[in-house]
């Protein structure tokens, strides 16, 4: 209360702030999912481009609806054409997903979920509910054209999403890499505050691991590596039930009455086939029927049912960074954890063979390696960034701590901007942040066995000030820390010693 109030005699109270600002940590794992879904409205008003916050599995679909129904033709194996093949009636045939089909949003949603996902955004940038016969996946929907918006300009005003997964995307293949996932390295970089989760492409059945490892590191670029992080392979997964699958899976084209040797199932097709218009009661009483009739009707489902569970590991992935930043902190490695809803990984790699994708001389584009255990399932093995040869930004918790230190001092600081930049502030200011950082080592996201070794703060005239830069109006901070790293090679040495007694 100012001196000059006082006019009037009696007793005046005045309070004063006895303790200095607070930091509150920023959250640190709600990723952003951009890609197609059923449909995009809440309330009757379209979610389109739209970064939409969801809590949860039930809410995503009352609002962006279920997944696409993929179509699947089956054809007779070519001898000249090596393929994955499964037997009908001793004869190898060839299941084909449709074009404009595959679409991996709504499962890589249910794996994070599944992987102990939280909140997250969405930002739908299509729909296919009109549209069964598939929708074609295209960069300009995501970054925009002459008619479409580009999300990221919207997600720019969005404060809380703090990882990116574009699971859609690699249904482009290796197109994925230089026309979507250096943009969203781009973005990551320009907001400082985000973090890109990115797949490879699915290794076709007669490729080999370092083509299709080749083929990513040359298409991604060499910018802003130290914002995102790539993982391999492709995970077999049980999220798509065996009640979800059914003969609407396969295409017009495909006969069932050929493709089934059982004569009671042909039958059950006859009559099926008769029927002008059937209506879900029939429908779902002809799949029963064939189930029951045709063993190798249930083998054709399981396999349709194969296909859509190998599914890119993006989504697990958001959900055990979600899931140890809960329960561990930021400041632990994302890695030596168990993928759950994951049978295993589609393709085995060995310790060998994980070498040069975890450490690549040339480049330092390092690919963590989903690998699975005997006794143990499968793990994430691996915790390193694209800037894997960076002894700054090689390990994921690292960068991933520096973010949230940043954001979240970055917040508290905006409450002193256009306060005196005078000694009385520069206190209160080193005050709230040593706090902060006295808290984060206490909880051990910083390395040393004293605070005055784990981090510094600095700020005032002489120390990172000139009388210049105050009449430039500069109030400048330098803040040091030393973020707890992992220990990712673990080596025992053993040697004989001579007897003592």
């Amino acid at each position: 209360m100012a001196s000059s109030t006082f006019m009037t005699p009696g007793v005046y109270i005045e309070e004063k702030n006895a303790f200095p600002s607070s930091v509150v940590a920023v959250e640190t794992a709600v990723p952003v999912f951009i890609g197609y879904t059923e449909k995009a409205e809440r309330f009757g008003k379209s979610l389109l481009h739209k970064p939409t916050r969801v809590t949860s599995f039930a809410e995503f679909v009352e609002n962006f609806g279920k997944g696409f129904k993929a179509k699947f033709t089956i054809a007779a194996a070519d001898p000249a054409q090596p393929s994955e093949t499964f037997m009908i009636d001793t004869h190898p045939y060839v299941v084909t997903i449709n074009p404009k089909n595959t679409l991996y949003l709504y499962n890589s949603i249910r794996l994070f979920y599944a992987n102990g996902g939280s909140n997250c955004y969405i930002v739908a940038v299509g729909t296919y509910g009109d549209k069964p016969d598939g929708i074609d996946i295209a960069g300009e929907d995501i970054f925009g054209s002459d008619t479409k918006p580009n999300v990221f300009d919207a997600l720019k005003k969005e404060f809380e999403p703090t990882l990116v997964v574009i699971p859609d995307a690699i249904a482009l293949g290796e197109a994925a890499y230089n026309s979507i996932y250096t943009r969203v390295l781009a973005h990551c970089k320009e907001t400082q505050s985000r973090f890109g989760i990115f797949d490879l492409a699915k290794q076709g059945f007669t490729e080999k691991t370092d083509d299709v490892v080749l083929k990513f590191r040359n298409g991604i670029g060499v910018n802003a590596l130290n914002y995102g992080a790539a993982y391999y392979p492709w995970l077999k997964t049980s999220i798509v039930q065996p009640g979800e699958v059914t003969f609407e899976n396969l295409d017009a084209k495909v006969d069932l009455n050929a493709l089934l040797p059982e004569e009671p199932a042909k039958k059950i097709v006859a009559t099926f086939t008769a029927v002008s218009s059937p209506d879900d009661n029939t429908k779902q009483n002809y799949h029963q029927s064939l189930i029951a009739a045709s063993p190798t009707y249930v083998a054709i489902m399981n396999e349709l049912r194969a296909h859509l569970n190998e599914l890119p590991p993006s989504g697990a992935i958001a959900g055990l960074y979600t899931m140890v930043d809960n329960s561990r902190g930021v400041w632990k490695s994302p890695a030596n954890v168990s993928v759950n809803m994951v049978n295993a990984p589609s393709v085995n790699i060995s310790h060998d063979e994980q070498q040069s994708l975890n450490v690549d001389v040339m480049a330092g584009k390092s690919i963590n390696v989903i690998r699975p255990f005997p006794g143990i399932g499968t793990l994430v093995w691996g915790g390193r960034t694209l800037d894997g040869n960076s002894q700054d930004w090689c390990y994921i918790n690292v960068r991933r701590t520096l973010i949230m230190i940043e954001q979240s001092l970055k917040l508290a600081t905006r409450a002193y901007v256009f306060e005196p930049n005078d000694a009385t502030t520069w206190v209160t200011v080193k005050s709230m942040i040593n706090n902060f950082l006295n808290n984060l080592w206490k909880q051990g996201a910083l390395a040393g066995s004293a605070p005055e070794l784990a981090y510094d703060v600095q700020i005032g005239l002489g120390t990172t000030m000139t009388p210049n830069d105050i009449l430039d109006g500069k109030m400048l901070i330098t803040v040091k820390v030393a973020i707890v790293r992992p220990a990712e090679f673990i080596v025992i040495t053993f040697q004989q010693q001579m007897q003592q007694a």
